[in-house]
């Protein structure tokens, strides 16, 4: 989720329902540390507890030490990931590509416990690639390091984010280990949701790319959990200062130029659903003003206003329970 999970983001998931929200990667690489991008990324100033660092890597000693320093910086939780699956990420044999060394994993995972005085979790995916799915490994090894929490994406590194997620894997990971288990991946409904914590027994389930547009889906999966009732779609004056909310933040944290331009994608997701939402989308690639952004996401609210009270979205495909290949 990187370029996604910055600070307005998370703070908004996390006002919406959400009890954690992980930061974007951050690398463990020394000379990073002090740039902009690397800074934001760790910049948690206001956020609600608790704060969350995910660090990305190849060497458990820069490793160590990134933890450290973002501990120094207020963080709560260490998370490491080993689930990016992206091939620039995994030519540095950081992400999902330190599955395919086991001992390697091991020295990670043991140097940073080592390091700080916080929790350590795991992000991770089932192997490398069907051949070689080894989570069952990877989540004993981290259990016996000290890694307090896992969250396994129901995908291989080959996969991608292709097909469909399967639960299987992670079932058998919680049966395997005594730490909590987070299942991740194709959860975009509050009724997946419940058939995944169902089918797997996890603790909980991590939301990524249904949130994206969405992130009252947070607050919708909690309250049928809780409840087995749904709540009413939002309505049109309420995403509508949601977004206000959200860009008025997000200006706020990147600046003026920067600003308008990252805010760009989180507009497109929020209307992609909506009718007229992709022409609108191209609209904004024109508009080169945060004045100009926020006048036209109210001209084209007034516009969905005239449909009914509340947005009407497209229903989202629920695609089932996919059991392990």
């Amino acid at each position: 989720m990187a370029g996604v999970t910055d600070r307005p983001f998370r703070q908004l998931c996390k006002e919406l329902g959400a009890g954690y929200a992980v930061s974007e990667m951050a690398a463990s690489n020394p000379r990073l540390w002090a740039t902009e991008k690397s800074s934001r990324r760790t910049d948690h100033a206001g956020e609600m507890e608790p704060k969350a660092v995910q660090i990305a890597g190849a060497d458990p000693a820069d490793l160590a030490d990134c933890a450290r320093f973002n501990v120094e910086r207020g963080a709560q939780i260490i998370d490491i990931n080993m689930g990016c699956p992206v091939k620039k990420v995994c030519n540095s044999w950081c992400g999902s590509a330190l599955l395919q060394d086991e001992e390697l994993v091991e020295r990670i995972l043991r140097a940073v416990v080592a390091a700080v005085d916080v929790p350590v979790t795991l992000k991770f995916r089932t192997g490398w690639n069907r051949a070689n799915k080894n989570a069952l490994r990877i989540a004993r090894i981290a259990e016996d390091a000290g890694i307090q929490m896992l969250t396994l994406h129901g995908r291989t590194r080959a996969d991608g984010y292709s097909g469909q997620a399967e639960y299987d894997t992670i079932a058998a990971v919680k049966q395997a280990v005594r730490i909590p288990v987070v299942a991740n991946g194709d959860i975009t409904t509050p009724e997946k949701a419940r058939a995944v914590l169902a089918h797997t027994g996890a603790d909980a389930v991590m939301i990524g790319r249904a949130a994206q547009g969405r992130p009252w889906i947070c607050r919708e999966i909690d309250h049928f959990l809780r409840t087995g009732e749904h709540l009413p779609a939002p309505t049109v004056a309420e995403v509508r200062g949601l977004m206000s909310h959200h860009l008025q933040a997000h200006y706020a944290f990147y600046g003026e130029y920067l600003g308008v331009r990252t805010a760009r994608k989180h507009i497109g997701w929020y209307v992609r659903d909506l009718h007229d939402g992709e022409p609108f989308r191209q609209q904004m690639n024109l508009l080169e003003s945060t004045d100009e952004q926020l006048r036209a996401v109210d001209e084209f609210f007034d516009s969905q206003r005239e449909r009914g009270e509340r947005l009407q979205y497209r229903p989202v495909p629920d695609a089932g329970l996919a059991l392990a290949a």
